[in-house]
């Protein structure tokens, strides 16, 4: 219960500090065995990435008096030596001299025990002196092999940064120079470290009393039923489910081996006769006239000339790796090739055949392609299983399914019992899935001899491949393609006599992209995409071409897509070549729809007579995407518009014409800063000849590519692989379901091994978000992630749903971040478009507002309106029914899980609460945290790991002045040029203490942190051992709800109540405050029974304040006695130093002058004393000690 004292005495905050010290982490063994990896072990405590990569030292603290003395004498030897001063918060007299009165707020501090404040020469020193003195401080730092950066608040540092920084460069070492802060150091730095944040906020929580007194009373009866139920615990009885749950498989997608007949001779029959019915059948199709008109089709492919010698191949390796060039037909041959062998020599009922594809659409596709030329319907013995969907029967011999499906039959079956064949198909995409699947199969294959497998690519680094796996055999095929005539920039603007100009190239995004827009409009400084071309172009010779060519190449902005061009093309397509289909790759959904709203308000081709036009997206329904294969009717040109997804495994019959843009969008991931970036980058040679490719499948074909030739020539060869270039969370997380040991140790055996700090980085949130316990098992929590195929945090978010009975909206919010945004907002109705939007947001919550936009759906779909509703508001008609779909499928999936059973009431008994639900979004959210700090017009928000970062514009919390909340969590962060805040939710001080991360105790009572003291929060420290105490009771209950799934929560009703209470009635009273320094507790025991100091800047009893403390001291110790300076600071706040034997000591901002110098006087005792806190009797025998130790060295 909560203690008088936190009903009646007013918060006492400290403020002072000593440097942070942090000790050297040490390596478990298994990371050992990882290639040039260092340690990491953080345990739950979330770390930042620079300081993963830092080793650190314990400083020591003093305590006696003649360490006391020691510290003044350095302090005289500092002011005639000022390079040897070691000192914090500590300025030589000899150096203020020479400052500007500014400079007070350069605050020199020991940040982090690895970093080091050395005064440096005087300001009139040359630049070339201080760079010849850096010179030597860094081959110092060299040469210590225990401290990895230095870090300086020098003015002149900073003026002389460059300089300095190239020195550093040449010596092997990096710099960053942050605000008013310089360092440097033996590891790479990243854009912002929070502990050298200035401005770094920190949250000082209040709540009101009566709130106080009703959330004692509930928690105090919740803590009494407690105790007397602990002794009846015997007659309470739970039955386990779910440590021991099994992990159902997805949705039957597999089915399990069927039972041993008694007699093996038995089950040999059966086989034999189900394996002579499948030959039987297959020979009549083969002898109809269908089935020869067929095969005659598809010996015509190049692949069916080398089907002895792969079949041979494959019977005698047990690994082969085949490199089929586009149009050879190895995708829906080869998988035919190898089970039309089995059944003709009998074995067709033994026979399993598994072909994964990246892409859903592709094994959608190829499945439906290859029964056709089987002669049979779809599901019978040849099938497919994507994600939401799938046809396979009993008797299918041949299953094609996402590479996803695979790794999650895994997880039920580690030997693949009962599979005979795996064939990977384009495995030249380097997808994280396929390269993760490469590892398991390659340890697989030693325990499976008679496992063959099989990797297939239209593009191939071949020899890559075979060498990994040990000299694997690789069988080339050529391909077949129509000639293409291929045309670059160059060529299309000779020959149409298009000219470009620097303003007709801006892209006109139809939806709310102005930030967009305005990057293509000309500008002084490069982006990364146009900085990666730059020297091609410079190098480039045009001379052959006429100089309106030449000129409108000059104009060329590789940051665009170039729609008016496309547009252009488009037309000269239509009016004047020959029939075909028109195939146009893009970046994204963002170009797709613009794109698409441009060409459809164009008379001819957005004319449904005479243009079908189509787009292809990854997020779109399968039934939407299907209809790009259809013919179009008579006189009408099919014009498709696509994504990457059209390079490889699908063919489009029609296709004539191509137009290739050269650009992906492409997610990369900065490890140093956490960050991921979303952005278009060039594509590679091989994608670039498969675009061309596509042309060529069918009949003679034109690709337009939509860049210069010189710039084709600068690409990379093969495209990064995914594992190097994205978080590494739900991989990471796959490996320990997949019990596969160490995941450092694991992934080293990667083809290409990602980066150490990306690793680190997985392994840090997995832990923090409670999925894996300090030794890098799996936790209770991170079994339940793994039987959940999506994001970690979101599955946490659903598991949360489920245990505090709010489970309906969690699941709109999960299915919701799950799929395309589905708020539009069309360029030339955006106001409407936020107007509509607005009716869903009151509550500073993107995911509410997405929570109610659906619930109105779902009520105008009952009444057969939801097209109209989705056209008032501005939704995306296809974005509703796919989160519609995922809610189902998460539901079944939770039901597999054994935490929800059919009844969904009880699961939603609190679904109202919307106080609870934000809480619930906290917590799947969190590490994704920042804070909202107001100014006098708006608010900044701050991440640890970024610092300044902005919202989407299409936000609901974007379009709003003020947030009456303290903190913002996310979905996620986005760099595009700055750092963007994706779906966002305020909440309160007590939704993130107790929903948020692991909380720590500060250095103080009353001082809590979280995100290793990157969040920091003081309070009353009766209302801190509140929190703290609630907090366990809560994480004890979510842990016992997850053994026990059948427990009824209800039977902690009053601990829910309290929890309740608190998230709904915490009005955010608290504040944020800057720059707050917290004093560190004396270790030793007694120090306890020792009389307080008084406070900072309140007088005790006769004068008894920090003023007079020091001065006594100072002066019976036989010293000058101190001075004191105080400045008035820009807030009207007042900042004090105080002076005394030869140096400054600077004291906290207060309120006014007299304050200020009381300060100042509190932080020089605290360093005197080494942070131990003493009265007058203490004061007295100090200070004699001191007068005795100055007489002794005298």
């Amino acid at each position: 219960m909560l203690s008088p004292s936190l009903l009646h005495t007013p918060p006492q905050f400290p403020s002072t500090s000593h440097p942070k010290t942090v000790k050297p982490s040490h390596s478990p063994p298994s990371l050992l065995a990882m290639k040039d990896r260092p340690p990491s072990s953080y345990g739950a405590i979330y770390v930042p990435p620079h300081h993963r990569l830092r080793s650190v030292i314990t400083s020591p603290s003093y305590t006696s008096a003649a360490l006391i003395d020691s510290k003044l004498r350095e302090a005289q030897s500092a002011a005639l030596n000022p390079r040897a001063s070691p000192l914090p918060y500590l300025q030589t007299q000899q150096e203020q001299l020479h400052k500007a009165n500014s400079q007070h707020d350069d605050r020199l501090s020991e940040e982090g025990s690895d970093h080091e404040f050395e005064s440096l020469s005087q300001w009139g020193d040359s630049p070339s002196n201080n760079v010849v003195e850096w010179k030597r401080k860094f081959t110092m730092l060299l040469r210590d092999k225990e401290k990895q950066e230095l870090i300086s608040r020098e003015k002149k540092d900073r003026h002389d940064f460059e300089q300095i920084s190239a020195l550093a460069s040449r010596m092997g070492l990096y710099s960053q120079l942050y605000s008013k802060v310089v360092v440097f150091s033996k590891v790479p730095l990243p854009n912002y470290r929070f502990d050298l944040d200035d401005r770094r906020p920190q949250r000082e929580v209040a709540l009101p009393l009566g709130l106080l007194r009703r959330v004692d009373s509930y928690f105090g009866e919740y803590l009494s039923q407690k105790a007397k139920a602990r002794e009846n615990f015997s007659d309470v009885s739970f039955s386990r489910t779910s440590s021991s749950c099994s992990i159902a498989t997805d949705e039957g997608l597999f089915e399990q081996p069927e039972p041993l007949a008694a007699s093996k001779t038995v089950l040999e029959k059966i086989l034999r006769r189900r394996s002579l019915q499948l030959r039987d059948q297959q020979q009549a199709w083969q002898e109809s006239p269908e089935g020869r008109k067929m095969l005659e089709f598809r010996m015509r492919l190049p692949a069916y000339k080398e089907k002895d010698a792969l079949l041979t191949a494959i019977a005698r390796n047990q690994v082969v790796i085949i490199s089929g060039e586009t149009g050879c037909g190895k995708t829906t041959q080869i998988p035919q090739f190898i089970l039309e062998s089995e059944i003709e020599y009998v074995h067709g009922a033994v026979c399993n055949i598994i072909c994964t594809q990246p892409r859903r659409i592709s094994a959608m596709s190829v499945s439906e392609r290859v029964a056709s030329e089987r002669g049979e319907k779809l599901g019978e013995h040849v099938g497919y299983k994507v994600r939401l969907e799938g046809m396979k029967g009993r008797d299918t011999r041949l299953l094609f399914c996402t590479t996803g499906i695979l790794l999650r039959r895994l997880l039920v079956d580690r030997n693949l019992k009962g599979v005979t064949h795996v064939i990977v198909d384009e495995i030249h995409e380097r997808g994280m899935n396929e390269d993760f699947l490469l590892i398991v199969l390659k340890d697989l294959l030693p325990r499976r001899p008679e496992l063959r497998l099989i990797l297939m690519s239209a593009t191939l680094d071949a020899e890559l491949f075979s060498s990994y796996f040990g000299g694997a055999q690789i069988i080339h095929i050529p391909g077949f393609t129509y000639p293409v005539q291929t045309h670059f920039l160059e060529n299309i603007v000779e020959m149409t006599g298009y000219r470009l100009t620097p303003y007709n190239q801006i892209d006109d995004y139809g939806q709310e992209k102005m930030w967009k827009m305005s990057k293509h409009a000309p500008r002084k400084r490069k982006s990364q995409i146009a900085s990666v071309v730059e020297d091609a172009l410079r190098a480039a010779d045009f001379k052959e071409y006429s100089p309106q060519t030449r000129e409108s190449l000059s104009c060329w902005n590789p940051d665009c897509i170039g729609f008016n061009l496309i547009e252009f093309l488009l037309c000269k397509i239509c009016e004047n070549e020959r029939p075909g289909a028109i195939l146009v790759f893009m970046t994204g959904w963002d170009d797709i729809s613009s794109l698409k709203d441009k060409l459809q308000a164009h008379p001819f081709l957005g004319d449904p007579s005479r243009v079908l036009l189509l787009a292809c997206h990854g997020s779109m329904a399968s039934s939407e995407q299907r209809l790009i294969f259809d013919e179009p009717d008579d006189g009408v040109r099919k014009l498709v518009l696509a994504t990457n997804i059209a390079e490889t495994s699908i063919t489009i019959n029609d296709v004539v014409f191509v137009i290739d843009c050269g650009k992906a969008k492409e997610t990369s991931y900065d490890a140093l800063n956490n960050t991921p970036c979303l952005l278009p980058s060039w594509i590679s040679k091989v994608s670039a000849q498969q675009r061309r490719g596509r042309a060529g499948r069918v009949r003679p074909g034109e690709c337009y590519h939509l860049y210069p030739r010189c710039v084709y020539d600068a690409f990379a060869e093969y495209q990064l692989p995914e594992i190097l270039r994205t978080p590494l969370q739900s991989l990471c997380l796959q490996i320990k379901s997949l019990k596969l040991g160490s995941i450092s140790e694991f992934l080293s055996r990667a083809l290409q091994s990602p980066e150490l700090l990306a690793v680190q980085n997985a392994i840090e949130y997995l832990k923090i978000i409670g999925a894996l316990d300090e030794n890098e098992n799996l936790t209770v929590l991170g079994r339940y992630l793994t039987m959940l195929p999506m994001e970690p945090k979101l599955g946490k978010m659903l598991i949360l749903g489920v245990i505090f009975n709010c489970l309906d909206p969690v699941l709109t919010i999960v299915a919701g971040l799950s799929v395309r945004d589905p708020f539009l907002t069309p360029f030339d109705k955006k106001d409407l478009a936020e107007a509509a939007k607005s009716q869903f947001s009151r509550d500073y919550s993107d995911h509410f507002a997405l929570v109610r936009a659906y619930e109105g759906w779902k009520d105008a779909e009952r009444d057969i309106a939801g097209y109209e509703y989705c056209w008032r508001n501005f939704l995306s008609v296809q974005s509703m029914k796919a989160i519609d779909s995922l809610r189902k499928e998460f539901f079944s999936l939770l039901k597999d899980t054994g935490l929800v059973d059919g009844n969904t009431t009880s699961y939603n008994a609190w679904s109202h609460d919307e106080h609870l639900v934000r809480a619930v979004i906290c917590n799947g959210l969190y590490p994704g945290i920042c804070s909202v700090v107001h100014n006098e017009k708006s608010f900044s928000l701050k991440t640890m790991e970024d610092g300044q970062v902005l919202l989407y514009s299409n936000s609901v919390n974007a379009r709003e002045s003020k947030i009456p909340y303290p903190w913002l969590v996310f979905n996620e962060k986005i760099k595009v040029n700055s750092v963007f805040l994706r779906d966002s939710t305020a909440v309160s001080d007590s939704v993130l203490l107790l929903f948020g991360g692991s909380i720590s105790r500060g250095d103080t009572d009353g001082h809590l942190k979280m995100l290793g003291g990157y969040l920091e929060f003081f309070m009353n420290p009766s209302l801190a051992d509140m929190y703290q105490s609630l907090r366990k009771e809560l994480d004890e209950l979510i842990q016992k709800k997850l053994l026990y799934p059948r427990m009824d929560i209800h039977t902690h009703h009053e601990l829910l109540s309290t929890v309740r209470l608190l998230v709904s009635e915490d009005q955010c009273d608290g504040r944020f405050i800057f720059g707050r320094q917290v004093l560190k507790p004396s270790k030793t025991s007694d120090m306890a029974t020792k009389p307080s100091l008084v406070s900072r800047i309140e007088s005790g009893p006769g004068g008894d304040n920090s003023k007079s403390q020091l001065q006594t001291l100072i002066t019976r110790a036989g010293y000058v006695a101190p001075i004191y300076k105080t400045k008035q600071l820009k807030n009207n706040q007042f900042r004090a130093t105080v002076e005394f034997n030869g140096m400054q000591i600077m004291g906290q901002p207060c309120n006014n002058k007299k304050s200020a110098e009381k300060d100042a006087a509190a932080e020089a005792l605290q360093w005197l004393m080494g942070g131990n806190q003493a009265g007058h009797d203490c004061i007295n025998h100090m200070s004699i000690l001191l007068k005795k130790i100055k007489k002794d060295h005298s």
